[in-house]
């Protein structure tokens, strides 16, 4: 069950007593309780954080809301009156059950120190009792510490760490931040407001954070900016408990008291962890004891109208029970999760790391590295060209499918090859009463008008054949102007394939070999050998395009002759349909035996009668079916050696010996350190990797040797 997976009335959906018993101190402050918090803490202190978002309890609120007194009332410790002001980092607040009361201070620096500073700021240590502890001048020397002054620098990502152990503190860690403001005066300005809004919104947004938003009940409700940071970062209010303070400054019977009574009971703003109401300290109260605290406030919550709310919801006892159950249960709920953010983490440093290769700083070195690369390479690149997509390389996109990819724009060039190749679609239509401008598209001609343009060619080429018959050239002239598309649409399906050819042998490249390594190779190796190939395949391309845009048309293959004659078939059977259906359409057969002779004469003498008496006409025609039956035979043909003679022989077969071992053992040594060896940014990234990884290891023994606390589970959190 999620955290945040209660009622609308903050109430839990279990019954009040099965809620009361999971508040009991012998569950909630198990030893399997406090190893489950000492190793988040541990994850946290290593490092974790700044890779993996882990849970915890934040306490946000306005400056003068009433925190610091909260968590003094929590801790037992005594927080300097103006803590928030002019503090510019996160304090991290661990308590812990323990024979012997003690106080250990220390500071974990950001992720952006140097080593240097990581050193000065771990050096910072404190180590005593709370009753000599001066945590206002330890807060101070702690700014002075991390450099933080009104001159330079303002802000820090660094973080004060305060472990406080004892008999009557209960298992918890919390995360102190500084005080929102708007206005700003001598002490801080508007820029710092600015700043500490960022770094409360920072926290906020972690998916795994639990909000501890702290609402004063002295100031107008509206105008405190935490609820509304709170809303907008958690807007189903799932991870967020709301703590109301100073109660004791309301007018008894008020409407200001009334409001927040109905805010305590989750009915104005709703929060998935519902609210809880604590008593500060008044000022004359100051210097009183825990006890004397604890027993001011207990009086107080015992009459009036608070006393409508559930004592689960009242008091800095309870306050501690509910804050210690919602952090461990938020995470046991969180612990697979983040098991998994560390594993992927872990994933991608190996892989890095892999790809970074190792160290490169003689030439043997750089040479070994070019050398696994190029085998990798080699793999990938006839992986993609055989269709074998068994690596996970290949899983991650389809671009990278080589082979597919060439399958797909392939068939769509056969495709439109077969559609658009050719310069004219001649149509012949049967009704001459039709004029061209009726006939669909640009590219569509009616064979009629067709032949009457072949016949002006005729004349213009006729040499010495004999009347009905035509010129074999004509043929060839036919034929060039019908295939002009093809040289566009070849150099366009040979442009598609080069470019994704490209893409995928890029894109290996950056899987074999780190970011620097990659680009060095392209350019110096890969490129060049790219362009070669590109100037391969056009000249392919060249030849075998030319015997069809300026040879003769020449051919063995018998599907020439058979499309000549079942084209002049089809015409002869169109023009004997015609002839019957005039014949019967007009034709009225006698009984008689000489009508009937008679009317069958008539119908042979229509039947054997030429089918075109213009031998003109004819030759035209018989051109044309010519053309047309070559074309058909020629389209084949390149469509075939466009696909196996360019794309596969000049291409793809070329892929794989870019980069093999053997061009990178004849590459001279100046070009191999040009390549390989390492720069600055490769350096630091197997460096930021390393220490990466490292964390990421330590905290994966950590979380696999704690497991799930045996009794605990995620189930039944409340909003009390």
């Amino acid at each position: 069950m999620n955290p945040a997976d209660v009622s609308a009335n903050g109430a839990s959906t279990s019954t009040e007593k099965n809620a009361s018993s999971l508040c009991q101190p012998s569950q909630l402050q198990s030893k399997e309780y406090r190893d489950l918090l000492d190793v988040v803490d541990r994850l946290r202190n290593q490092g974790l954080s700044r890779y993996v978002d882990l849970p915890q309890i934040i306490v946000c609120g306005d400056q003068s809301s009433g925190k610091s007194s909260a968590l003094e009332a929590i801790s037992g410790m005594s927080f300097p009156a103006k803590d928030n002001l002019c503090t510019r980092f996160a304090t991290e607040l661990i308590l812990r059950r323990a024979p012997v009361a003690g106080i250990d201070i220390s500071i974990s620096p950001g992720s952006d120190r140097t080593e240097d500073e990581q050193a000065t700021l771990e050096a910072f240590t404190y180590t005593g009792t709370l009753e000599a502890l001066d945590l206002g001048r330890i807060i101070d020397d702690a700014k002075n510490t991390m450099g933080l002054n009104e001159a330079s620098k303002v802000f820090s990502t660094d973080v004060l760490r305060v472990e406080v152990s004892g008999p009557s503190q209960p298992h918890l860690t919390l995360v102190d931040l500084p005080g929102l403001f708007l206005a700003g005066n001598k002490d801080q300005s508007e820029q710092d407001a600015a700043l500490i809004e960022k770094l409360v919104l920072s926290y906020m947004k972690n998916p795994r954070t639990i909000i501890l938003a702290v609402v004063s009940a002295k100031s107008d409700f509206a105008l405190q900016q935490v609820t509304r940071h709170t809303r907008e970062q958690d807007p189903r209010g799932k991870r967020t408990l709301g703590l109301i303070t100073k109660p004791d400054t309301l007018d008894q019977g008020s409407d200001s008291e009334q409001f927040y009574i109905q805010l305590a009971q989750n009915k104005d703003v709703h929060f998935g962890l519902g609210w809880h109401v604590l008593r500060n300290r008044t000022y004359a109260e100051r210097n009183d004891s825990a006890a004397a605290r604890d027993a001011a406030e207990a009086d107080f919550f015992s009459n009036g109208v608070w006393t409508s709310l559930k004592p689960s919801q009242l008091g800095v006892a309870s306050l501690r029970l509910r804050l210690s159950q919602v952090l461990r249960n938020q995470i046991l709920w969180q612990l697979p999760s983040v098991l998994e953010d560390v594993t992927r983490g872990i994933d991608e440093c190996r892989a890095t790391l892999q790809q970074l290769g190792t160290p490169r700083v003689t030439s043997a070195e750089q040479r070994r590295h070019l050398l696994k690369v190029s085998a990798r390479w080699s793999e990938m690149a006839r992986a993609a060209i055989d269709g074998t997509y068994t690596d996970s390389f290949f899983h991650e996109a389809a671009d990278r499918r080589l082979r597919a990819i060439m399958q797909k724009t392939l068939a769509a060039f056969a495709k439109e090859m077969h559609l658009k190749g050719h310069a004219k679609n001649i149509i012949d239509y049967s009704d001459e009463e039709d004029s061209d401008d009726d006939i669909p598209g640009p590219h569509v001609i009616r064979r009629s008008t067709y032949i009457d343009k072949v016949k002006m060619l005729m004349v213009d080429s006729r040499g010495r054949e004999l009347p009905g018959t035509y010129n074999p050239l004509i043929v060839a002239e036919l034929f060039r102007k019908q295939c002009k598309p093809w040289h566009g649409m070849v150099r366009s399906v040979l442009e598609s394939t080069f470019h994704a050819a490209s893409r995928t042998m890029e894109s290996i490249l950056q899987h074999a070999a780190d970011e620097e390594t990659a680009t060095a190779l392209l350019s110096i190796v890969v490129a060049p050998a790219m362009e070669a190939i590109r100037a391969g395949l056009w000249s392919e391309a060249d030849k075998i395009l030319e015997p069809h845009i300026s040879g003769h048309p020449i051919t063995y293959n018998h599907y020439l002759t058979d499309n000549v004659q079942k084209a002049q078939a089809q015409r002869l059977r169109l023009k004997l349909e015609e002839h019957l259906k005039s014949f019967f359409n007009t034709s009225k057969l006698s009984s008689g035996p000489m009508d009937y002779r008679f009317d069958m004469l008539t119908l042979f003498d229509k039947l054997t009668i030429r089918m075109e008496p213009d031998m003109d006409t004819y030759s035209c025609s018989m051109a044309i079916d010519m053309m047309e039956a070559y074309y058909k035979v020629a389209l084949k043909t390149v469509i075939d050696s466009v696909s196996t003679l360019a794309v596969e022989r000049c291409l793809l077969q070329k892929l794989p010996g870019i980069l093999n071992p053997e061009v990178v053992c004849e590459l001279p040594d100046d070009i191999v350190s040009r390549i390989a060896a390492e720069g600055p940014e490769s350096v630091a990234k197997r460096e930021q990797a390393t220490e990466k990884l490292a964390v990421l290891e330590e905290a994966m023994v950590e979380l696999r040797r704690l497991g799930t606390p045996s009794g605990q589970g995620t189930e039944g959190v409340t909003a009390v």
